[in-house]
């Protein structure tokens, strides 16, 4: 199993994986036409050819941005594969110098053991003006928010071998 950025033959595989947690409400919607757009955004964990988790880190400002879409397959869960998944959009975050990383989640626990910690959604107005305006529970949302300061060079390490990109 790898953890690496996602290539354009990848999309399918996301498309696919996401639409198995949004069709339950777990996450939004994503379609293929949007991941094809943020394809850079995304990065994968694939196992035996089978894109097994994903998850993107969409930049909303100069000194922040999210994880969106963070999604391991049930059968997968258990083995570290979000963890991992986390630490190589941090590695990211850190590569960009950015301050900051937010999720909005379901799954605190998960994050908590992460380093993130919960904040109250007002307090990322780019966020709420940008997407929860227009979601459907804007007004009963069910989701934390949960931030994490970015390091510089924190999660870079030990990822940075992991994360490999396609060359032509």
């Amino acid at each position: 199993m790898e953890i690496r950025q996602a290539w354009l033959a990848d999309v399918p595989g996301i498309v696919a994986l996401v639409d198995r947690f949004a069709r339950h409400g777990e996450v939004l919607p994503r379609t293929t036409e949007e991941v094809y757009q943020t394809v850079r955004e995304w990065v994968v964990a694939e196992e035996d050819g089978q894109i097994v988790g994903c998850g993107s880190l969409v930049i909303l400002w100069a000194d922040l941005a999210e994880i969106r879409s963070l999604v391991v397959a049930p059968e997968a869960q258990g083995r570290g594969i979000g963890r991992r998944l986390v630490s190589a959009l941090l590695a990211q975050a850190a590569r960009l110098e950015l301050s900051q990383v937010f999720a909005l989640t379901r799954k605190t626990d998960f994050f908590l053991k992460l380093g993130f910690h919960v904040v109250p959604r007002e307090t990322l107005p780019r966020k709420i003006w940008k997407d929860c305006i227009h979601c459907l529970k804007f007004v009963g949302c069910d989701e934390v928010t949960v931030v994490r300061a970015v390091v510089e060079g924190e999660a870079v390490a030990e990822t940075e071998s992991r994360i490999r990109h396609r060359q032509k």
